[in-house]
């Protein structure tokens, strides 16, 4: 169970499971309360942190609402941090440009405007800064009239010790203090020296057991069943490599009309190597045939743990839900030890700020 430390009030909303909460108790910030409106990942929440969570939708959400949970009167909130849906903005994603999970955006600037927060961060896809996004973007710079200075950054996980190459857009706004700001980004040096790898996250975790049932010492940790044909593919594959290793009467009839670097097809039946960090662990990293999830020996898909290893997660994180709701808070979340850099320079930014107060 997580516990609180300091006087510095965070709330998080789209938590999902709690990456950014936990990466942001790390650093030290207290998060007081929490809102997601899926059941599995308010669970999941609930089992990890002593704080209360409400499981609403957004819309549903206000500002009356949050503080009555907490039991807030005038406190100001110092931080107010959030990943609403990012799949909308995906440039992976085919079709429309339209997608109803990018409004929830919207309903973030909302609370904002309500609560007044002395910083607020935004975490998201970098599709958020192309023709998708642009809208909603421009939204979140209105608040500038509000007060906020508004700086941008893109973010790689393996930056940061996270054993995973990673891209997200961080957006933070920060309310003027007599004019000026006080939020800086991660510097250079900051940077880990060497990356992690696959193998400093994964080789000292057993392997999971034969009989595709729990282990029992390593939550979520569990042998998933795959097919006799995917496990002959899967044969097949080096480290580091893909589909295109399978042989041609192996492979499936859209893989044989696709380009190996057409979108949608080209990480597909792959495998880990050891000594790089992981590609993304996507919310369906559950299955090697929909990326470059297969162990980089063992022909299976990784666990739902090995994953939550991947984008760091401690094994005292228990995940609660099915393998595919799992796998959708896992890859879902930001990855703790990043959260847990924002969260350093959050404080930083607060600490400064409250001297030039007093």
């Amino acid at each position: 169970m997580v516990k609180k430390k300091n006087t510095f009030k965070v709330i998080d909303i789209f938590s999902g499971a709690g990456g950014l909460s936990l990466g942001l108790t790390w650093a030290g910030l207290d998060v007081i309360c929490a809102v997601d409106n899926n059941e599995f990942a308010v669970k999941t929440y609930q089992k990890n942190f002593e704080h209360p969570i409400l499981c609403e939708d957004m819309k549903n959400i206000s500002k009356g609402k949050l503080f009555s949970k907490v039991n807030f009167k005038d406190e100001e909130v110092d931080v107010l941090v959030g990943g609403p849906p990012c799949q909308g903005f995906s440039i992976r994603r085919r079709g429309s440009d339209t997608d109803p999970r990018n409004e929830l955006i919207l309903e973030y600037v909302r609370l904002v405007q309500e609560i007044r927060p002395k910083l607020f961060l935004v975490e998201n896809v970098p599709g958020i800064l192309g023709k998708r996004g642009e809208n909603f973007l421009n939204e979140i710079l209105k608040l500038e009239h509000e007060g906020y200075l508004i700086k941008t950054k893109i973010l790689d996980a393996s930056d940061y010790g996270v054993p995973q190459n990673r891209k997200r857009v961080f957006i933070v706004g920060e309310k003027l203090l007599e004019g000026k700001s006080f939020f800086e980004f991660p510097k250079e040096d900051e940077k880990v020296g060497k990356k992690m790898t696959v193998r400093e996250a994964l080789e000292d975790l057993p392997s999971p057991l034969e009989s595709h049932k729990d282990h029992p010492t390593v939550p979520n940790h569990k042998r998933e069943k795959i097919s006799e044909i995917n496990q002959l593919r899967i044969s097949y594959v080096p480290q580091g490599g893909g589909r295109e290793y399978i042989p041609e009467h192996l492979q499936l009839e859209c893989h044989k009309k696709a380009s190996v670097e057409k979108a949608g097809h080209r990480y597909s039946y792959g495998r880990l190597a050891w000594d790089e960090p992981a590609g993304t662990i996507t919310a369906r990293f559950d299955s090697f045939t929909r990326g470059k999830f297969a162990h980089p020996e063992e022909n299976r898909t990784i666990t739902l743990r090995e994953g939550a290893r991947l984008q760091s997660f401690p094994d005292d994180f228990e995940f609660i839900g099915s393998k595919v709701e799992v796998a959708k808070q896992i890859g879902n979340a930001v990855p703790p030890l990043l959260a847990k850099v924002l969260g350093e320079c959050l404080t930083r930014a607060l600490i400064k700020r409250n001297r030039k107060i007093n």
